[in-house]
């Protein structure tokens, strides 16, 4: 008797674990496979914020400008510059990684200048204090470009920026916002801007997305 029970118990929890199983696959297979998509373009998922199309325009419409500025890509000798994010202030109602503009820009800004800017990677500082260390030291040699003196690259110039939001919404739900996105380029002796850019664009919808 109680083998037959053990047998029946048995049976009948393999034939829920195959039920769970053949659960799990027909949930699977309601889902969406993932699909790739132009980056210039708009995607499947977008709202009212800040998207990558937005970022590829502005980023190359701001490189084109800074070229265009003598101050900047006009110079006998290359001025030094930082591209980063360290002051580039978000107070949009928007969440985005900054970074992700930022490093667009002077990677696209980089390659364009051909020479006529030198960038200053502030965000490496602290590796090439380290490697500056073990070559003072005598722990690595001195490679093909010398010890130097032991003081990094100071900068001319230093992006500044910020993105701002202004929003709307009606009894219907309906959710209107402006997004602007400002560049600037600061003389790091005087304070001075000498230059200065803004991408700006409008999107109106009664559901938006969520950005992380």
């Amino acid at each position: 008797m109680n083998r037959t029970l053990s047998i029946v118990a048995a049976s009948t929890l393999a034939l829920l674990a195959a039920a769970d199983a053949s659960a799990t696959r027909a949930k699977n297979l309601t889902g969406r496979p993932a699909v790739n998509i132009d980056i210039g373009r708009g995607g499947p998922v977008s709202g009212l914020g800040i998207e990558g199309q937005d970022i590829l325009a502005m980023t190359d419409q701001m490189m084109r400008d800074m070229l265009s500025v003598p101050e900047l890509a006009g110079r006998d000798t290359p001025p030094q510059v930082i591209i980063d994010g360290e002051n580039f202030a978000n107070d949009s109602v928007q969440r985005i990684n900054k970074n992700v503009i930022t490093n667009r820009l002077r990677v696209a800004l980089n390659r364009a200048a051909a020479g006529r800017i030198t960038f200053v990677g502030r965000h490496f500082s602290k590796m090439v204090a380290e490697e500056q260390e073990l070559k003072a030291n005598g722990v690595v040699d001195v490679g093909t470009l010398g010890a130097g003196n032991g003081a990094q690259a100071g900068a001319d110039y230093r992006l500044g920026g910020e993105i701002t939001t202004q929003e709307s919404r009606d009894s219907s739900g309906m959710t209107q916002r402006y997004t602007q996105i400002t560049f600037e380029m600061v003389d790091m002796r005087r304070g001075t801007i000498v230059w200065s850019g803004v991408y700006e664009f409008g999107r109106a919808g009664a559901d938006d997305v969520i950005y992380r």
